[in-house]
């Protein structure tokens, strides 16, 4: 009986195995084909494990640096809680980032859409009776945002920077009308113990409730991303987006998803920082918070052209950028440096970005 033709994608499949296994075959056994093959066996360990530990030496550098710096008070249980909480907020808006830049894309209105989920959830909690509403109508509000990213970066066509830095700046004011440009205020706030209180493990030390939301996320995207075949089409987008339509990912719905996450998750931050505070403010709340979200990232080893990172190196990234905000406090660094300081932080990440992408063509 005679075989149907091949389809064009099924030829393209075919090419590229025969074009893999000619490269394979053409490598000894054994030897990578790539710059390790001139490296003995123990330089190819030290460099696998440089690669792994990735951003970790240098937050250990820190925090050691500004204990000793601070009059030993930085590594103290007191202070690491702080540090924690600090962190907390910065890593759940980093997780979202981090799916929305491994396809590629940005997300500029995080810290806008934060701003607005907790204008939401503060007006929600003051209505009566309807006060534990406020948290899902937080949780709505960034969902829905985000989804509206989404939908115009993914079937709109648009490019995600525009989108996201219009969206930062409309939504910024949309949370600014929603509390008539005031300060909403609940000291009866039903949900303030997420952001005041912990779970105690010893006698004097607890785990403040933000720092294991913050944990759950990041184990929630760590199995999303690893271990499903969702984790892996975001990948493959972010990878190549023309290589994984013509493998039959739906790119578009691949883009609505993570940058509706990416809005929920914002939202959650919503909630985790009206809880601590018992208040939310339109114009200040939220403010820059982008950027730390955006660093994180970058410095945990994901790359901005997508389809490289890593949810762990995300979370080291966050707790550089919180380690930094406090240990500039303890050392007396006014805030003025500090957002100078900030800032060269994040151009030092962009370019370290740069510099591993240049090592890795050449390798």
């Amino acid at each position: 009986m005679q075989q149907p033709d091949q389809t064009p994608v099924q030829e393209q499949s075919a090419t590229a195995i025969d074009t893999q296994s000619s490269t394979s075959a053409a490598s000894p056994a054994g030897v990578p084909a790539t710059g390790d093959a001139g490296l003995s066996a123990r330089q190819v360990q030290v460099r696998s494990a440089l690669q792994g530990a990735g951003m970790l030496p240098v937050l250990v550098i820190l925090a050691l640096g500004f204990h000793f710096l601070g009059g030993h008070r930085f590594l103290s249980v007191q202070n690491l809680s702080i540090v924690a909480q600090q962190a907390a907020i910065n890593t759940v808006l980093a997780a979202g980032m981090t799916f929305v830049i491994l396809t590629g894309g940005i997300d500029l209105s995080v810290g806008s859409i934060l701003a607005a989920s907790a204008m939401g959830a503060l007006i929600a909690s003051l209505l009566h009776g309807a006060g534990m509403l406020a948290i899902p109508v937080c949780l709505l509000i960034g969902l829905g945002i985000g989804a509206l990213n989404g939908l115009l970066i993914a079937y709109g066509k648009l490019p995600p920077f525009i989108v996201t830095l219009g969206s930062l700046t409309a939504v910024r004011g949309l949370a600014r009308l929603m509390g008539a440009d005031n300060t909403v205020f609940n000291p009866s706030l039903p949900y303030a113990w997420i952001g005041n209180d912990g779970v105690t493990i010893l006698p004097g030390i607890a785990i403040p409730w933000l720092a294991i939301i913050a944990i759950v996320i990041i184990l929630a995207s760590w199995f999303v991303l690893k271990r499903t075949v969702l984790g892996m089409r975001i990948y493959a987008v972010g990878g190549n987006a023309a290589a994984a339509r013509l493998s039959g990912i739906n790119v578009p719905l691949i883009l609505l998803f993570v940058y509706s996450l990416s809005g929920l998750l914002a939202g959650l931050g919503g909630v985790m920082s009206s809880a601590r505070l018992y208040a939310a403010n339109g114009l200040q709340l939220g403010q820059s918070y982008e950027l730390d979200a955006i660093a994180a990232v970058i410095l945990g080893g994901t790359s901005f052209v997508g389809g490289v990172g890593s949810i762990w190196g995300t979370l080291i990234g966050a707790l550089i950028i919180a380690v930094l905000t406090n240990g500039l406090i303890l050392v007396g660094v006014s805030d003025i440096w500090q957002f100078i300081v900030k800032g060269l932080v994040i151009i030092g990440a962009v370019a370290l970005d740069r510099f591993r992408q240049q090592g890795g063509a050449r390798t």
